[in-house]
């Protein structure tokens, strides 16, 4: 793979080397144990959070500030003679190193470099089993003198509610506390209000933040300050703190003020010594405090136990990779379906999608839609878990199958918002579940409504079904309510007349999924209806919906239409002509003119747009959409989430050529080849990737939290490659580039493991001459269900 300007993948691919610290955007890393969360940049910045972002802060992040990405974890050098610098680069940028390498890894980031003579590592990372983020610092002594430095850590704290704290800053700080426990040698922070719904206005809370937050040091303990001011000092930032610059901590303990944790230890060090050490940041119950944070402080001020904390880490990452490796002719595509689409997955999925750098988790919470495609990432490795998500989810499901919108997950609280697609999104994640699993018992787990009530998990899966087929127009179409998947089409359907084509699409899909699994299970009645009502709206569809070259994206509530030839703005959307093919009710004919329409209209050097041309006025019929900037966003930009369903139509079509063409295109080390444009990430996709109808093409925004990442790992593996599960087993149907020799895929099925090896002889896009499994030729493409071991399969394709 060729070098990227500011870094490059390792050898493996499991870490992104980043070798110069001036990125032209913070690039962020996450440590979590899927409570304990931390979001590490490529300069030490980021923040923590319990849980939920929103409700349970640990530490703070300034949105849209200068500097870039303040504050953060620090920790500051202080020599003889009174010269600081930090061990990240920020917040001391003007110090010019003779090193610096960032590695981002799984569930790790390391920083190093050098600066006047003293070599530098700092370790992020969190244990799998405790609640604590773990900064494991090295310093060597590269010059040819004993030198003695003043170390400080130092944390800008929010502790509870974040909103609250950005808001309502100067109130909030009257019920910060930050102590020093002289016994333990640490400092630690709570808040004696805690606020854990949308406001005060509904009910003032009478509750402190139940958790304590500590903050301590392997090394002993020369100074603290838990007030900010007294650290940072008036009118300076963490480039200048006071205490650093001149080497004393205040030892200041608040019982009302601006938090923060700042530690100060002392070192000497030899010529050529090495001296490690570590700095601790954790959480703990309220109550338990006495209990739970002296010991684990203890535990963690031995290294022996950091480093085993740190191989668990490793090799539970080595496990949830192992799940599915492949080895094609294209090795980006390598390291993003081994490695960090998978990656990005797991982390979609645990921190559902509420917390990022450009999503700070304040407002949203998790998404229903969002976590029933999410769960598709980590369900091959740990379907368990998943299972289990599958319930919280669905218990936020109303009795009349309607559904809420996003939901917070410490307080059970959400909102109802009305979208039209996002009770749909429940029976794709059920169904996909039992692909993978084979548990159809899941189907009689109990699970209570949010409203009243409860139901098994089937009749959970009907209702949410059988809620959009009660609110079809007389035409026997959608409602587009207040908007659907795309939510910037926010005022074609709010007075409950506008229809949508896409969720007309996406539940005739879903209908069809259905009708299989109620087939399946012997549900022949229900089965029988829903496929009726697949027929009507698959011809309400083609005999009203169809353009000529392909189908509208949906009609207003005043009765205009969007994504037409007859539109001045917005004439073709990329979500309604492939759900078109996906849903399968398009002909053959138009199922090929629609997606050659996708390739004439919305193909960029980049990728493929989500509308064109990009709606130049407002449109209040329409909403949103039309007040993004051209070229960016819903309007018009490169939108990587509906270009997978793009690649995804191009398969079902055996168009093997041209999904691979926009595959590729769409990765993000094949998008950031300039990345001075490109900004974001290279190695995770962004949500947007800005197009031709904007001066600034190809510059990338919302990185990490974005279902891109999960649908471009999925299609990598299910739809090219073509190993996808079913309720019968794994099918066998690679759409590949016609120019492949073939590939090789591990795969983990159930409890048996199959080792894959596909040839392509005749370099065809699609198409299976022969299976064979363990040495015998089998019979159609299904591969059999094995109880455990592992199974040779050779798959020639012709």
């Amino acid at each position: 793979m060729a070098l990227h300007k500011y870094g490059h993948f390792s050898e493996d691919g499991r870490e992104f080397i980043i070798t110069r610290p001036d990125t032209p955007a913070p690039w962020v890393n996450y440590i979590s144990n899927k409570q304990y969360t931390g979001l590490v940049t490529n300069s030490g910045g980021g923040y923590s959070f319990y849980i939920c972002p929103k409700d349970s802060r640990i530490s703070r992040h300034r949105y849209n500030g200068l500097p870039w990405d303040r504050p953060g974890r620090y920790v500051y050098l202080r020599d003889e003679d009174g010269e600081f610098w930090s061990l990240t680069w920020q917040p001391t940028p003007s110090k010019k190193l003779d090193f610096y390498e960032c590695r981002h890894g799984m569930g790790y980031t390391s920083i190093e470099q050098e600066y006047k003579g003293v070599r530098s590592k700092v370790l992020y990372f969190v244990p799998q089993d405790d609640d604590l983020e773990i900064w494991r610092v090295s310093l060597t002594n590269k010059s040819e003198q004993a030198r003695k430095f003043d170390v400080f850590s130092y944390v800008e704290l929010t502790l509870g509610h974040a909103l609250v704290d950005l808001i309502n800053q100067p109130n909030d700080q009257h019920f910060n506390v930050v102590k020093f426990d002289k016994a333990n040698d640490f400092l630690y922070a709570t808040k004696n209000y805690w606020v854990t719904y949308r406001g005060a206005t509904v009910k003032q809370p009478n509750q402190a933040w139940n958790k304590y937050v500590y903050f301590a040091s392997s090394l002993p303990v020369k100074g603290f300050d838990g007030k900010k001011d007294a650290f940072i000092g008036n009118w300076r930032s963490e480039s200048d703190p006071i205490a650093v610059e001149e080497g004393i901590c205040r030892n200041t303990e608040i019982t009302a003020s601006d938090p923060c944790a700042a530690l100060q230890n002392e070192i000497t060090l030899q010529p050529g010594e090495t001296t490690e050490f570590v700095i601790l940041m954790g959480i703990v119950d309220r109550e338990g405090y006495e209990q739970s944070a002296p010991p684990l402080v203890e535990k963690y001020r031995n290294l022996a136990n950091v480093d085993a904390a740190f191989a668990q880490v490793k090799a539970y990452w080595d496990e949830y990779l192992s799940v599915a490796q492949v080895e094609t002719p294209d090795q980006e595509m390598n390291v993003m379906l081994n490695t960090w689409a998978k990656r990005q997955a797991w982390v979609t999925f645990h921190m559902h999608r509420t917390a990022g750098y450009y999503h700070g988790g304040l407002l949203f919470g998790t998404g229903i839609r969002d976590q029933s495609q999410d769960l598709l990432g980590p369900l091959m490795a740990e379907a368990p878990e998943v299972g289990d998500r599958i319930c919280e989810v669905i218990s936020h499901q109303f009795a009349d199958g309607s559904t809420l919108h996003n939901y917070f997950r410490l307080t059970g609280q959400g909102e109802k918002t009305g979208h039209s697609d996002t009770p749909l999104w429940l029976p794709l994640a059920i169904m996909s579940y039992l692909k993978e699993t084979g548990d159809f018992e899941f189907l009689k787990r109990v699970v209570p409504f949010h409203d009243e009530g409860e139901g098994t998990v089937l009749e959970h899966l009907t209702r949410a079904i059988d809620y959009p087929l009660s609110q079809l127009t007389p035409r026997h179409l959608p409602k587009f309510g207040p908007g659907d998947w795309n939510d910037t089409l926010d005022y074609v359907g709010r007075e409950g007349i506008g229809e949508s084509m896409w969720v007309a699409e996406f539940l005739c899909f879903i209908l069809r999924e259905s009708t299989d699994l109620l087939t399946k299970i012997g549900h022949t009645e229900k089965a029988d209806q829903y496929r009726k009502e697949y027929d009507q709206i698959a011809d309400a569809l083609n005999t009203l919906c169809w353009d000529g070259e392909w189908y509208i994206r949906g009609t207003r509530d005043d009765g205009k239409v969007i994504g037409s030839h007859t539109n001045e703005e917005g004439r073709i959307f990329l979500e309604s002509t492939t759900w078109a093919v996906i849903s399968g009710i398009a002909p053959e004919d138009r199922a090929n003119q629609t997606m050659d329409s996708v390739y004439k209209h919305l193909n960029t050097a980049r990728g493929p747009k989500i509308l064109h041309p990009a709606y130049t006025k407002v449109d209040p019929g329409v909403g949103l959409a039309t007040r993004c900037v051209p070229g960016k966003k819903e309007n018009g930009a490169i939108f990587n989430h509906p270009a997978a369903w793009a690649i995804m139509a191009e398969c079902i079509l055996h168009n093997g050529d041209r999904a691979y063409e926009y595959y590729r295109k769409t990765m993000p080390c094949i998008q950031a080849y300039d990345p001075d444009i490109y900004r974001m990430e290279p190695y995770v996709y962004s949500e947007y990737v800005t197009s031709p109808d904007h001066p600034t093409f190809g510059e990338a925004s919302h990185s990490w939290l974005t279902g891109s990442g999960v649908w471009m790992y999925r299609n990598g593996l299910d739809n090219i490659l073509g190993v996808r599960p079913t309720y019968e087993g794994l099918f066998i149907d690679p759409c590949i580039p016609s120019a492949w020799d073939g590939f090789t895929f591990t795969r983990l099925f159930r409890d048996a493991w199959y080792e894959i090896t596909v040839t392509n002889p005749s370099h065809v896009q699609h198409g299976v001459a022969s299976i064979e499994v363990d040495g015998a030729l089998i019979k159609g493409q299904t591969l059999p269900v094995f109880a455990e071991g592992k199974h040779k399969v050779t798959v020639i394709m012709g």
